[in-house]
C-alpha cells in the first residue's frame, strides 16, 4: 500500500513518485516545476544538511538542492 508524505518528511535514502506540488505564485516553487519536478516523476532525498536545510535530491538523473520550504510544497506518493 503506497503512503503519501510531503517531500520535506523523507528520509535520506527514501524516495518516491511526486503526486502533487501545491500551486502558487511563489517563483521558487515555478522554477522547481521548470527543472522537472512535475507529477509522475521519480524523486529521491540523497542527504541533508547537518540542520536540516536544505536537502539534496536526486530526480531525472540530477542532484539538486533545495530549502525544506519548498519541499514542503511536493506531495510524494511512497510504495
Amino acid at each position: 500500500m503506497a503512503a503519501a508524505l510531503l517531500l520535506s518528511d523523507l528520509a535520506a535514502g527514501a524516495g518516491g513518485v511526486i503526486s502533487d506540488i501545491l500551486l502558487g505564485h511563489d517563483e521558487h516553487i515555478t522554477r522547481l516545476r521548470e527543472l522537472g519536478l512535475v507529477p509522475g516523476t521519480r524523486i529521491r532525498v540523497v542527504r541533508r544538511a547537518p540542520l536540516g536545510d536544505p536537502i539534496e535530491v536526486s530526480v531525472r538523473g540530477s542532484r539538486l538542492a533545495m530549502r525544506r520550504s519548498e519541499a514542503r510544497h511536493i506531495h510524494i506518493t511512497t510504495e
